[in-house]
């Protein structure tokens, strides 16, 4: 029996195109949960990060202290107190080892082709997420965290790791699932495919069972329990050959949000571009934000955006720093998102060795970068939703899917892609010239949000498939009415005749590019050239992707194409080394390497420097291609007549303000220093700064700013709170 037949019958909603038909909207939220952070540890004072919310990680107990008296810990300190654990992985050796239920349940561990067991530590192995795991989460850690009064569930990374597939538990997911013997993924095409498909299927299953649990048993004790998926964007995924629900299940009932774990671990991938094959941090980080941002835009569901002042892997501080700075740009680049995991595990930022810039000596965090860090985080508190858009030209898109995972491992029949090139074929090419590409889910195109800002649309099936029919249908309805589509690919890597919905049953298509171009109204096998299709036009390059990129000087004829359809319709395409942000009061600049031109950017005014610990106040920044800037533009402060602290590295309470004089609390960990800028209407003429015990400080700096009207103060941070008080 084919194949295409017995999966046919057994696909859901997960693999087709999303329906917006009774959608509902998350539910909103009473207080503030703008910003968060997440951690394994107890409060301490050095790890008191002053976020709005402390996201407390695992249910179990440790040696000498119980979850709930962790979550206590926080909730002591004022604090909100969500909860997040893996659905992939995590310390649920009670499970394996079988003490929770009797049964070994180790052989449930993901495991590759030689038999190898893929793990993520020590009795920890990546898990295929059968009935009884699944239980296990509901009743052995969900029950848990809601009867600890936590109504914020968080299940991290549903990661399915696209070598395994070979385990006795997957193998019996694969028989319950297609009704057939499993079958090895190495051995075709299309086998890969399938074990793709259940792989996903698996952890979308999961996630659906578990958090539909999680909201029933909250509704049963009076409790809105909300659940969110913290997960790596599929642009990650991709690359690093993972599988995972992604895009499907922001249109699920049960899931209210992600967090979009996006950080230096996971921009550093190198790309090829113009033949050179190297890591391009900020432009990866743009491209992943976006991807998530585009992902949950049309279905409402909240996003948190993550960056992380470290990685996993053991690097010098000096190039945390560098990285760090280009993802906290590349996230701010977004203005319709303003919330924030401001960092994960802070036990291990703050007390955590790592090397000093080019010395093999460990150190912990210097205090300049603290200091920095702080800054940062802090800002994101008062961070504005805007609708100012990133300058340069707006309205060209890149089509995604979740089968871009289904295609990356292992090769088969020779053809490669390099480094995910297909995909980064259509959009480096636009990105370094300055153009803000946004990627658009092909999951999501039934929602009319989805094409909302879309004028051009550049896709390709050679890197993915289409899941369903039916997307088809919306993509040629677009262009229809007016929309420029490019289609860039020759149609020959082995996946295009995996049995398929496109070649099977009534349909005998080639490839799925047949059926689009027939729904398009032009020839099925398209040669290359320029279709009118009603108010639209379609251009078809019979060129993969990957060639744009893996070979240099080789992209000038995808971007003359998209510069002349562009430009028939749609307005001037602008190229340039920069990207240029004004979010409220803060100014976002990017200026890229490899692009145009190699020219510095240059921005007049008045600023305070946010990515110098030292914050100073300058009239002119100049950014070199490679680096990025984060100002804070005092012209464009709200209500100037209003003391406050402008930008500071300790998060401010209990402000008082009178005719002559300015008081407040600031707070932030132990062992760093606070450095910030206050705006006042005149020079002070006393600045008293006392401890929680009342003893003053004399330790401290003043510095008064008459052109930015900004009194610079610095002194050492306490979690209980420093006392400012300023007359003028």
């Amino acid at each position: 029996m084919g194949s295409y037949f017995i999966y046919n019958l057994l696909l859901t909603a997960s693999l087709t195109v999303s329906k917006p038909d009774g959608l509902t909207d998350p539910p909103k939220v009473k207080g503030g949960e703008k910003t968060a952070f997440q951690t394994s540890g107890a409060w301490k004072p050095v790890t008191d990060v002053r976020a709005d919310v402390a996201i407390v990680y695992g249910a179990n107990n440790y040696k000498d202290i119980t979850f709930e008296e962790r979550v206590k810990s926080w909730r002591d300190h004022g604090y909100k107190t969500h909860f997040m654990t893996g659905v992939a992985w995590g310390e649920y050796q009670d499970y394996f080892t079988g003490k929770w239920d009797g049964i070994n349940h180790l052989s449930e561990g993901q495991m590759d082709v030689k038999g190898d067991s893929i793990g993520h530590g020590r009795l920890i192995p990546y898990i295929v997420p059968t009935e009884s795991y699944i239980n296990y989460m509901k009743e052995k850690h969900i029950k848990r965290v809601i009867d600890a009064g936590i109504d914020a569930i968080y299940l991290e990374e549903p990661e399915f790791w696209a070598r395994a597939g070979y385990s006795l538990a997957f193998k019996k997911e694969w028989q319950k699932y297609y009704n057939s013997p499993w079958r090895p993924q190495d051995a075709s095409p299309e086998n890969t495919y399938l074990s793709s498909k259940l792989k996903y299927q698996l952890y979308y299953n999961a996630l659906k069972e578990i958090f539909t649990f999680a909201k029933e048993y909250g509704r049963s004790k009076g409790m809105n329990v909300r659940c969110y998926v913290p997960t790596h964007s599929l642009v990650n995924y991709s690359a690093w050959q993972i599988v995972s629900p992604e895009a499907s299940l922001a249109s699920l009932p049960c899931v209210d949000g992600y967090i979009a774990q996006v950080w230096t671990g996971t921009s550093r991938e190198p790309t090829y571009f113009n033949g050179i094959k190297k890591e391009r941090v900020f432009e990866n980080a743009f491209l992943e934000y976006g991807s998530m941002e585009s992902m949950t835009a049309p279905t409402k569901r909240k996003l948190f955006f993550l960056t992380d002042p470290i990685e996993d892997f053991s690097r010098d501080w000096g190039d945390y720093k560098k990285n760090y700075q280009a993802t906290f740009t590349a996230q701010l680049l977004y203005p319709m998102i303003a919330d924030y995991e401001v960092m994960p595990w802070p036990d291990r930022i703050y007390q955590g060795l790592y090397r000093k810039q080019n010395s093999n000596e460990k150190e912990t965090i210097p205090r300049f970068y603290s200091t920095q860090m702080q800054v940062m985080v802090n800002s994101l508190n008062q961070m504005p939703l805007s609708s100012n858009r990133v300058n340069g030209t707006s309205g060209i898109s890149v089509l995604m899917s979740n089968s871009m995972m289904f295609q990356r491992f292992p090769t088969h029949k020779g053809y490669e892609d390099p480094q995910l090139s297909n995909f980064y074929g259509q959009v480096l090419p636009l990105l370094k010239r300055g153009v803000p590409v946004k990627t658009l889910h092909i999951e999501n195109v039934a929602y009319p949000e989805t094409w909302k800002d879309t004028k051009l649309l550049i896709m390709s099936y050679s890197n993915m498939k289409p899941l369903a029919s039916e997307a088809h249908k919306y993509l040629a309805q677009w262009v229809k009415k007016g929309g420029i589509l490019i289609y860039c690919g020759r149609d020959k890597d082995p996946f295009q005749t995996v049995e398929e919905w496109w070649n099977t049953g009534n349909n005998h298509y080639k490839a799925p590019s047949e059926h689009l171009f027939e729904q398009l109204g032009i020839d099925r096998t398209a040669k290359e050239g320029k279709y009118s299709c009603g108010k639209g036009t379609v251009y078809v390059l019979r060129v993969d992707p990957k060639e744009f990129v893996l070979q240099s000087n080789n992209d000038k004829q995808f971007i003359t194409t998209v510069k002349q359809l562009y430009e028939q319709k749609a307005g001037t395409l602008v190229f340039k080394n920069f990207f240029y942000l004004e979010r409220g009061p803060f100014d976002l600049i990017a200026v890229m390497d490899e692009s145009v031109n190699e020219k510095p950017y240059t921005a007049k005014g008045c600023f305070i420097d946010l990515f110098d610990p030292k914050l100073p106040v300058l009239s002119e920044k100049t950014v070199l291609p490679g680096e990025q800037a984060y100002l804070y533009n005092v012209n464009h402060v709200p209500d100037p007549k209003r003391p406050q602290v402008l930008a500071g590295a300790a998060r401010i309470y209990d402000e008082n303000a009178g005719k002559k004089q300015y008081s407040f609390i600031a707070k932030s960990p132990l062992n760093t220093t606070n450095v910030m800028r206050v705006l006042l209407p005149d020079a002070p003429k006393k600045v008293t700064i006392t401890n929680t015990n009342g003893q003053v400080l004399t330790d401290i700096q003043s510095v008064w700013d008459k052109i930015s009207k900004t009194c610079l103060l610095s002194f050492e941070n306490s979690p209980d709170g420093i006392k400012v008080e300023l007359q003028w």
